[in-house]
């Protein structure tokens, strides 16, 4: 069953104690014209002789009496019953006049709520963490309980807005402070290990940290491109999903030649970065050649429009994924637990970066486990 609404109800109260209040009118006003209309013609029975002398036209004073008191009763039924009828009618004119009143004058009082709600709904709706935060309601008017509501809504939100920024901000400076130790590492290495007298064992023991040393990089990177993409976009420029996913699978391919990758690229064009495009398709098709059988196993990239919104589509086989582990996948450093059994190499940041990617240009990316095993990952955008 629908529940009223607050303005609905508050409608129904001014209403309601409006006809209450009509009915005790109409009834208070009915007794005293009851008790002011007991001699309609100002004429008491009373004042008439006792004796019954005959009259002229024959009719003695008790039949007289009879028939004034008749006309008095009659007189008084009318009235009262006209004074019903046409209270009750002016009752139910001006109730229906109150309710609308009631009504507008409920949207009215209900008006500022309605603002914080908005605003509310739209900072919900911003989707990644931390957006449109910097939205605030700046209620005017009197400073009354709904005012002061919205000025400790707007302080939260300040707060929020400042945490939120300082986290993204500490995440940004750690990877690029991280970056520079990171190089030297690398360099250094790589001069160990190409040296000419080098031994052996100083080789493999270079190999092994340089691979250690390119995983750490790689991990700055998507800590980077994670923070990049969960601040809003200042710049767009016409982008076609179909040459990105072209250009990308090129040079993901290469990294599982034996495993067939699909494609069937229709034109989808957007608007956005494309560094960060680039970057939210690679993860996909990535993430596709990483988690997938060996042997048999395929990709799909598909792009195209969708209810005139450009998508992009990456399908592919692998292990049964349980419907309840897909949401899992989308936050940041969280992997299944077969990953960490399994000992594989991802940091679970693949599908945080497209999903935060797709949000900052104002889409969605969702994700269902594929029957028989694998995932189909689908990536919306907003038309160009």
């Amino acid at each position: 069953m629908k529940r009223l609404t607050i303005r609905a109800r508050l409608t129904l109260i001014y209403g309601g104690l409006f006809l209450l209040a009509g009915v005790v009118l109409l009834a208070v006003t009915y007794v005293l014209v009851d008790q002011r209309t007991a001699q309609p013609f100002g004429v008491s029975l009373r004042d008439l002789p006792k004796t019954s002398p005959t009259t002229p036209s024959g009719q003695n004073v008790d039949n007289l009496r009879s028939l004034l008191q008749e006309v008095q009763d009659e007189a008084k039924r009318n009235a009262l019953e006209s004074l019903l009828t046409q209270g009750g009618i002016a009752l139910i004119v001006v109730s229906t006049v109150a309710i609308a009143f009631g009504w507008l004058l409920a949207g009215r009082a209900l008006q500022p709520l309605l603002q914080i709600t908005g605003t509310a709904r739209r900072i919900a709706g911003a989707d990644t963490a931390g957006r449109g935060l910097h939205e605030r309601i700046a209620l005017a008017g009197p400073r009354d309980e709904v005012r002061e509501l919205a000025d400790t809504f707007d302080e939260m939100l300040e707060r929020l807005d400042r945490s939120f920024d300082g986290q993204r901000r500490f995440v940004a400076n750690a990877s690029h402070e991280l970056r520079t130790p990171l190089a030297l590492n690398r360099a250094l290495v790589e001069l160990a290990v190409t040296r000419p007298d080098a031994p052996e064992e100083t080789r493999r023991l270079g190999e092994s940290l340089l691979a250690v040393n390119e995983r750490h990089e790689r991990l700055i990177d998507g800590l980077l491109t994670l923070a990049d993409s969960e601040n809003e976009l200042t710049e767009r420029t016409a982008v076609d999903l179909a040459e990105v996913c072209a250009h990308v699978i090129d040079q993901a391919g290469r990294q599982a030649p034996d495993l067939p990758v699909h494609r069937s690229l229709a034109p989808a064009p957007t608007h956005g970065d494309p560094v960060l495009l680039e970057r939210l398709t690679f993860n996909l098709v990535e993430n596709a050649l990483r988690h997938n059988l060996a042997g048999d196993g395929w990709v799909e990239v598909r792009t195209a429009l969708v209810d005139g919104r450009p998508t992009l589509t990456v399908t592919n086989t692998g292990p049964v994924i349980a419907g309840y582990d897909v949401e899992t996948m989308f936050q940041p450093f969280r992997r299944l637990s077969r990953e960490r059994v399994a000992g594989t190499r991802g940091f679970g940041l693949g599908l945080s970066i497209v999903r935060a990617v797709a949000r900052a240009h104002g889409g969605t990316a969702e994700a269902h486990p594929r029957p028989g095993g694998g995932l189909v990952v689908t990536v919306t955008l907003p038309a160009l």
